[in-house]
This record gives structure tokens, C-alpha cells and sequence, in this order.
């Protein structure tokens, strides 16, 4: 009884003096990307808050999902965590040997931010609105490439909409990152990208590298509020925005997923991320999201929308 005890006082003085070390927080997806932008404005505010350093690792590759693998097999002691936007949900459709389960791998910490998205075109491209856009790829459909971040990223799956609504099929070119797609359409090397505001926003407000047809949400974005919604503009019901979720693995203690919920919290209500994020048209979730039970239900109602819409595409992963 008493070696009982005494395993379960250091137990929890463990979790008492939680963190002793760096924080790795691991992000799927290239540096200089959406995710990672991201990653990396909460890095500091989080470390703060939890006394220690908190790194952002980039762990790339597989449409996203080795970094979630790897976060999935992690020791459960809180040390590297996951931060994964929309794709933790898509994932489970576009792979039929997924390395994890979504739903039964992780603890989840809490929800972070919604990030609007933007239908993009070099900088000169023949068309300046969006009837000009529509009317120039359906006459020259085989002609017009569409840039993304690769299969399953979420510029794919707002690519794969946006074709699906105009009724038009366009050359699709997949790279390794949203930021590569972007730095080859300001390049000229591609015709269009549908991307999140957190890397889109500032290459749109300095106004001459690439042109901007609309904004992806169902309402006009308060930072741009020139930009006409799809939606406005006749794709009726068109609306992607993409969440981001924080996770830890499965058996992470309670006390350690409490921790980094506060640190969390106190990231999101930081003012100056609350400036940076304004400034990229993104949108803070309530506090009420930022809890393990809503992201978790988030989660499983997100599995099955994008489920539908992958399936019937028949998108498959390699």
C-alpha cells in the first residue's frame, strides 16, 4: 500500500511541475505556410504562460499526416503536442491505411481560429473580376492551371468546390505547401490558388502581386471589405473556412492537458496575437471552443461533412 501511495504522490508531483522542459508544438505542413504562421504567433504567448519555451517543429509530408502519426506515438507526458487545421478531419477519407484515428489517438486541448480563404490569380491574368474569370476558364479550361498545397490540403478541397461549382475541370497543380503555390503564382508559374488569409492577406494589401477575385466566407471580411464574397457573386452557398485544433496523445494526464488549455487561452486573448490575427482576416474562436469536449464533437461532425464530399469526388491520397 505504501509503494501505492508513494507512486501516486510522485505521479502527481510530476504533473505538478509540469513543464520542466521545452514544449514542442509540431506543425504538418512547410515554414512560412498557413498552419505555421500560426504555430508560431502562439509559440511565444504559450511559452509565456506555461514558463517554458514552447518549439514550433515542422514535420512535413504525406498530404499531412506523418506529423499527426508522429504526435499519435509520442510519449503521453504533454512535451510535443500537434497543432493541425481542418485536415485531422479529411484525413480519414483521402487515406485508406491512416497511420492514427482521429477520434481515438489524442487528447484534445481546444479550438484556436477560423481562417477564411481567398480565390487568387497572378498578376496577370487576363481576367480583373470574377465574370471575367468564369468566362475566360470556361472558354480556356485546358489552358488554366489551379494551384495547391497538395492532396488533402484544404486549398485542394476549396479548389475542388470551386471546380465543382462552375462546372468546370482545370489543370490541377499539387504542390509541397501552400507557400510554394503562392511564391510560383506571384511568380507567374501558375494562374490561380484558392489559400488562407494568413498568408494571403498581406500579399493582397500590398496590392500589385497578385489579384483578388473573392473571399471565401459567406459574409464580406471586416479587413477587406473591397473583396466581394464568392457567394455574392453567384457560387450561392459557397463557404470554406478552415478551423485549427490543438491535440497531445492519447493518455496525455488531465492535469498537463489542463495546462495547455490555460496557455492556450491566454495565447488566444494575447492582444498582440489578437492584432496579428485580425490583420490576416482571421477569427478567433469563443472561448467556449477552446475546450477538449468542443473540439473533440467538432471534430467527429467535421469527419463526416468532409467525408461526403471527398468520397463523391473520389479524391484518394497516395
Amino acid at each position: 500500500m505504501g509503494v501505492g501511495l508513494l507512486g501516486i504522490q510522485t505521479h502527481a508531483a510530476a504533473q505538478g511541475a509540469w513543464p520542466e522542459k521545452p514544449v514542442t508544438l509540431v506543425v504538418p505542413y512547410s515554414a512560412g505556410g498557413p498552419t505555421d504562421v500560426v504555430a508560431r504567433m502562439l509559440a511565444i504567448p504559450m511559452g509565456k504562460s506555461l514558463g517554458q519555451t514552447v518549439i514550433v517543429e515542422n514535420t512535413v509530408g504525406a498530404g499531412g499526416t506523418i506529423a499527426p502519426a508522429r504526435v499519435a506515438k509520442a510519449a503521453p507526458t504533454g512535451y510535443t503536442i500537434l497543432i493541425h487545421h481542418m485536415g485531422m478531419a479529411t484525413a480519414p477519407a483521402l487515406y485508406k491505411k491512416l497511420p492514427y484515428d482521429p477520434l481515438k489517438d489524442f487528447e484534445y486541448v481546444g479550438q484556436v481560429l477560423d481562417v477564411p480563404m481567398t480565390l487568387l490569380s497572378r498578376k496577370d491574368f487576363p481576367a480583373n473580376t470574377f465574370p471575367e474569370l468564369l468566362k475566360y476558364v470556361k472558354a480556356n479550361k485546358d489552358k488554366v492551371s489551379l494551384a495547391n498545397a497538395g492532396v488533402g490540403a484544404v486549398s485542394q478541397l476549396c479548389g475542388l468546390l470551386l471546380m465543382s461549382q462552375i462546372g468546370v475541370d482545370l489543370t490541377t497543380v499539387p504542390y509541397k505547401g501552400a507557400g510554394p503555390a503562392l511564391n510560383d503564382l506571384m511568380g507567374g508559374q501558375v494562374d490561380l490558388l484558392c489559400d488562407q488569409t494568413t498568408q494571403t492577406a498581406p500579399v493582397i494589401k500590398e496590392g500589385n502581386r497578385v489579384k483578388v477575385f473573392g473571399v471565401t466566407t459567406p459574409k464580406r471580411l471586416s479587413s477587406m471589405p473591397n473583396v466581394p464574397t464568392l457567394d455574392e457573386q453567384g457560387l450561392k452557398g459557397f463557404d470554406v473556412r478552415v478551423w485549427h485544433g490543438v491535440y497531445a496523445p492519447r493518455g496525455t494526464p488531465p492535469a498537463v492537458i489542463e495546462k495547455i488549455n490555460v496557455a492556450l487561452r491566454a495565447a488566444l486573448q494575447d492582444d498582440v496575437v489578437k492584432q496579428r490575427l485580425a490583420d490576416l482576416s482571421s477569427e478567433i474562436v469563443p472561448m467556449d471552443k477552446v475546450t477538449p469536449e468542443a473540439l473533440h464533437s467538432h471534430l467527429a461532425s467535421e469527419i463526416a461533412k468532409w467525408g461526403k464530399v471527398i468520397r463523391a469526388a473520389g479524391i484518394q491520397g497516395e
